[in-house]
């Protein structure tokens, strides 16, 4: 058979760094595969404590409204920007359960918050346009800017600011070729939420600037009242302009049915609904007519109580890290993540990573990912696992750490 040469890859596939995060899961997974982790030969099975998946799935009316779906045929394509039913019932918990009116016409339906992400830099990043985010951040959200033709500039962002921008921060740091501020609040990696007042002044200054303040509220469902901070609010409270990103696969336990949801300005619906018609057509349409169930009482109530439980483990989780020697320099308000330090245990936070799946057989991950200032120092555990494995694994990196 002849040599085939590969083809040219588009320069993007160079820049875009890979997803450590899955990187780590894929090692993770060939270790516990090994014989150290087998049952049968007297192994521990890994506890995956890496992936920010919820241990929880879709409420049980969805499931049934999805099963009805299928059962009944309906199962054809919806409006690019979503089904109208959907985009009422997610316009309605805004104004029950954040305090905010939105039209439903300003909502678009999209394939998860990854899609929704993508709809909004191709839109709005034109080639050599930088937007400002935290040092840390999820990775993905920079990736999605240089796919664009764009960049992230990210901000170092330490404890004192809570990762988080601040105000102070996007003032000293913008210049000509600026076009905003991406944010995520609660954030992934530290589940630490901006300051409701602290994000008002950063919204201010982007608009000062003609900029634009794209927000991310994945997790703003799964938020922990902290006296400090106040109860969470949407930043939808803060004006039209202002362009929110959310999903239902946190705080709903939806993951894999890939649907999310933007909050946009009247102005972009139609350009963003545009490019949805021609990238997917719409998400999928059992996910959607399943999704509206998200918003009855009872699934309401459920996914109240399972807010509950996360803060449950949280509690249990932060002082027992603490205890061993890996400090949380905030505590997360939100999410289901902790951002801990692992520089009293090893030179960097892969090393670290590494060694405690190797020993522990407990997968985290690393800091890597998620920025340049000082991550390498810290990794992120996620605690949206059951309280029994989060105490078993604890355990035994207790166990691993005191050897």
């Amino acid at each position: 058979m002849p040599t085939v040469a590969a083809p040219r890859l588009a320069r993007r596939v160079e820049v875009i760094e890979p997803f450590w995060v899955m990187e780590c899961a894929k090692a993770a997974d060939v270790i516990a595969r090994s014989p150290a982790c087998d049952p049968l030969l007297g192994g521990e099975p890994m506890i995956y404590l890496n992936i920010g998946e919820p241990d929880f799935t879709a409420p049980p009316r969805v499931q049934a409204a999805a099963q009805r779906c299928i059962e009944s045929g309906r199962t054809q394509y919806t409006p690019a920007t979503g089904a109208p039913a959907l985009r009422e019932a997610i316009a309605q918990w805004y104004a029950t359960r954040w305090n905010v009116p939105v039209d439903p016409a300003r909502i678009v339906v999209t394939a998860g918050a990854s899609a929704a992400l993508q709809l909004l830099t191709l839109a709005l990043v034109e080639p050599g346009d930088e937007f400002l985010m935290p040092d840390p951040c999820y990775p993905c959200n920079r990736h999605f800017m240089t796919a664009a033709g764009g960049s992230a500039r990210l901000l170092p962002a330490g404890p004192a600011q809570r990762f988080q921008l601040d105000a102070a921060s996007v003032d000293a740091a913008w210049g000509p070729a600026t076009r905003g501020v991406m944010l995520a609040s609660p954030s992934n990696p530290t589940g630490t939420r901006i300051a409701f007042d602290e994000l008002e002044r950063i919204v201010a200054a982007v608009r000062q600037r003609g900029g634009l303040t794209i927000v991310d509220e994945i997790y703003l469902g799964l938020s922990y009242d902290d006296p400090a901070l106040g109860a969470a609010r949407s930043a939808l409270e803060l004006g039209d302009d202002v362009l929110v990103v959310n999903s239902f696969s946190k705080y709903f336990g939806m993951t894999g049915w890939r649907l999310g949801w933007l909050v946009l300005p009247p102005a972009l619906v139609a350009p963003i609904e545009k490019l949805a018609q021609n990238l997917y057509i719409c998400a999928s349409s059992v996910a959607q007519h399943a999704a509206v169930e998200c918003f009855h009482p009872d699934s309401l109530a459920e996914c109240e109580r399972r807010r509950d439980e996360m803060r449950a483990r949280r509690d249990f989780v932060v002082p027992a890290l603490e205890a061993l020697g890996l400090p949380v320099p905030v505590q997360p308000d939100g999410a289901f993540y902790v951002w801990f330090d692992t520089s009293r245990h090893a030179a960097d936070s892969w090393t670290f990573c590494f060694d405690m799946m190797e020993r522990a057989h407990v997968a985290l991950t690393p800091g890597r990912d998620f920025g340049l200032a000082d991550t390498g120092r810290y990794a992120r555990l996620s605690f949206a696992s059951a309280l029994p494995q989060l105490r078993s694994a604890l355990g035994r990196l207790e166990r691993v750490l005191a050897g």
